[in-house]
């Protein structure tokens, strides 16, 4: 493997602030160049690897983006790389680690937010992976070639769905999204594709007639005269038209011949390549010696994706090294990555209870302990080398567990508790969603029911990276597993939680969670090709997957919980629930939602609400104050949460926590 880094900016970050003993940092963006043999042992794992394009020398190349966020003067700093794997390009780890404004660019003082990676003195990495990505919004971005048949175009199946949220939607990309490069189809023929469309994941498919659909893009402007709109339908391989337009709430699905696979899996050799480079190369390293540890941390896509890096064995480089040291996946439920295979896609979201419901995202194994699928037969596990395996800490949310199988990661396919590694901590963050942006003003409702989910949990990502980084140097092992369990009464069927749950006036609850059932992708799905579009569901084998049990406000018992979760203003689920018209009655895209209680007695009584009011809690907000400082206290006693952060969360909870709460006292 050849890896050369060009460096093609760089700037001083934040100002040139000064970050405690690191000093100020500065930032570096270039590209990557590598140039492998695909014949090379260690790439075998790579899908479609002998079918890469190759020059004369026998060498396949391609390139990508990077980007450092580094001291300008490394002996200050703590001689980490904390890899952010980010999220479809985007740059994520500033975000949720500092609570700063998100930028693809980080430069000025409220891209570094608190500082924390900065005061710790990590060395931030990013790079390009993902193959599907079209350029846009600094981006960062990979350049992977087509895989060929001996010069000839390789065709296969490709299902899509579109699920549109509004009217007068008449044209979309054939990937479904305007930042997701497109397969193209091999023919134009709609006789020789199938378009459907159903209300929801499980209901019968609806044929759309050949005739009322076509691939093409639909292109608008004003007429030359003034008089109006005028249209044009322009044959394309890359988008699909419907002629009287989608229709909001419901589900279609494209079946198609497409051609011109991109070779993805590279992705996870190029961030192998990449990071080890950085930890040992001496020449041309931006870092120069001295790292000693690596660090990655993915949330959702990303964390699917460092679970597939491991279990594909991408974590020992070329030359049987580790590479990252500790890995943090977040919010990637029991899924992997649906990347290293035959026209894989990777940006769209994974399967849920309404949308993209049958994909390979979710398959045996689930867990990093070695596990048997009681409906295969099979014995596997994510961590099965030990001497390149890293240390893992994995943090869901209650999200994870009602959309995205999370409870698999801590049972095995029959729902009982299962013991984890020595080197893996789990935890749960306790009613808490999918995505909790630290700069969440007032929560949005989307295309869901009720308003996001408002608790805070950045603090949490801090208390463990610092756990992470003590476990890998000094071998002190972080604070024990905290999640549901079967055997304690807190992981349970959903029937169980239904009759847990509050009977809150008007509230529209999930029936259970998204359900997983053993999918027949036909007999190649274990190379990476998948021949059988859409899978066949195998009747009566499921695996079980389970919820966390709630109490009396119908908040999780188990896992870690957060100070606003201990201290609630209200029931904060994991779940929310399409509006009417949208999928009602399924559950919203990753998203859980706010619960509000009452806030004085009367009103409770008056609405029937068995949960107590705000005011028989707290008797005013100084006394919501001292119980948000009370919980985050337990927490620092407890090592899941920094001493810095019990500050900032009895500033969040000042006024009754507005403008996330809507509590209308005072």
């Amino acid at each position: 493997m050849l890896l050369t880094l060009t460096i093609t900016s760089r700037a001083a970050f934040a100002g040139g602030q000064a970050f405690a003993d690191a000093g100020a940092y500065e930032y570096l963006t270039g590209r990557a160049e590598f140039a492998l043999d695909p014949k090379s042992p260690d790439l075998q794992a790579v899908t479609d690897i002998a079918f890469a394009p190759v020059g004369g020398d026998g060498k396949l190349r391609f390139a990508a983006d990077f980007a450092l966020l580094k001291p300008v003067d490394m002996a200050r700093g703590n001689r980490r790389v904390f890899f952010d794997y980010g999220n479809r390009g985007n740059k994520r780890c500033l975000q949720f680690f500092n609570d700063a404004i998100g930028s693809n660019a980080p430069s000025a003082p409220e891209h570094a937010g608190n500082g924390f990676l900065m005061r710790r003195g990590y060395t931030v990495a990013w790079l390009g992976w993902q193959g599907d990505l079209q350029p846009g919004e600094g981006r960062v971005l990979i350049d992977l070639p087509v895989a060929t048949d001996k010069g000839k175009s390789i065709t296969g199946p490709v299902r899509v769905e579109y699920i549109v949220s509004e009217p007068n939607v008449f044209s979309l990309p054939l990937s479904g999204q305007a930042a997701a490069r497109c397969y193209p189809t091999v023919s134009r023929d709609t006789t020789k594709a199938q378009l459907t469309r159903r209300r929801y994941a499980d209901s019968r498919r609806e044929p759309v007639a050949p005739g009322a659909w076509s691939f093409a893009r639909l292109e608008q402007g004003t007429t030359v005269d003034g008089g109006g709109r005028e249209r044009a339908v322009i044959p394309a391989d890359d988008y699909i038209y419907v002629e009287k337009g989608f229709e909001p709430g419901w589900i279609y699905e494209l079946v198609y011949t497409a051609r011109d696979p991109v070779i993805l899996g590279l992705g996870h050799v190029a961030v192998r390549e990449f990071v080890s480079f950085l930890k040992h190369a001496e020449g041309g390293n931006p870092l120069g010696k001295g790292i000693e540890k690596a660090y990655a941390w993915g949330r959702s896509q990303t964390g699917r994706c460092i679970r597939d890096f491991v279990y594909l064995g991408f974590n020992a480089d070329a030359a049987g090294r580790r590479v990252f040291d500790g890995v943090m996946p977040h919010v990637a439920g029991g899924g992997r990555m649906w990347m290293n295979h035959r026209f894989a896609a990777i940006m769209p979201l994974p399967g849920q209870e309404y949308e993209n419901h049958f994909t390979p995202v979710d398959r045996f194994p689930f867990s990093y302990a070695r596990t048997t699928d009681h409906l295969t037969g099979r014995t596997d596990a994510i961590l099965k080398r030990p001497d390149t395996d890293p240390l893992v800490i994995h943090t869901d949310t209650a999200t994870e567990y009602w959309m995205r199988r999370g409870s698999l990661v801590v049972t095995d396919t029959q729902g009982n508790d299962i013991a984890l590694p020595d080197t893996v901590r789990v935890y749960m963050w306790a009613s808490s969603q999918h995505y909790a942006d630290p700069q969440m003003k007032e929560p949005p409702r989307g295309i869901c029911l009720y308003p996001a989910n408002v608790v805070v949990t950045s603090m949490l990502f801090r208390a463990a990276l610092d756990n992470l980084d003590r476990w890998a140097t000094t071998g002190k092992a972080p604070p024990p597993s905290r999640h549901p369990r079967r055997a304690d009464g807190s992981l349970v069927p959903a029937a169980e939680w239904r009759q847990q749950f509050p009977a809150i006036p008007g509230a529209v609850i999930p029936r259970g969670p998204s359900k997983l059932d053993l999918l027949d992708f036909g007999p190649d799905i274990d190379r990476g090709v998948i021949t059988k579009e859409p899978p066949d569901v195998i009747a009566g084998k499921r695996y079980a997957v389970l919820v966390p049990a709630v109490d009396q406000d119908g908040n999780d018992i188990a896992g870690v919980r957060a100070p606003m979760v201990a201290a609630p203003l209200a029931t904060y689920a994991g779940w929310n629930m399409r509006a009417p018209g949208l999928g009602y009655g399924t559950m919203g895209p990753i998203v859980g939602s706010t619960i509000a209680f009452a806030d004085t007695p009367e009103e409770r009584d008056r609405t029937g609400d068995p949960r107590r009011s705000v005011l028989e809690r707290y008797a005013s907000k100084e006394g919501y104050v001292r119980a948000i400082t009370q919980a985050a206290q337990r927490l620092v006693a407890d090592g899941l949460m920094l001493q810095e952060d019990v500050e900032r969360a009895a500033a969040r909870a000042a006024d009754w926590g507005r403008p996330r709460h809507a509590v209308r006292l005072d």
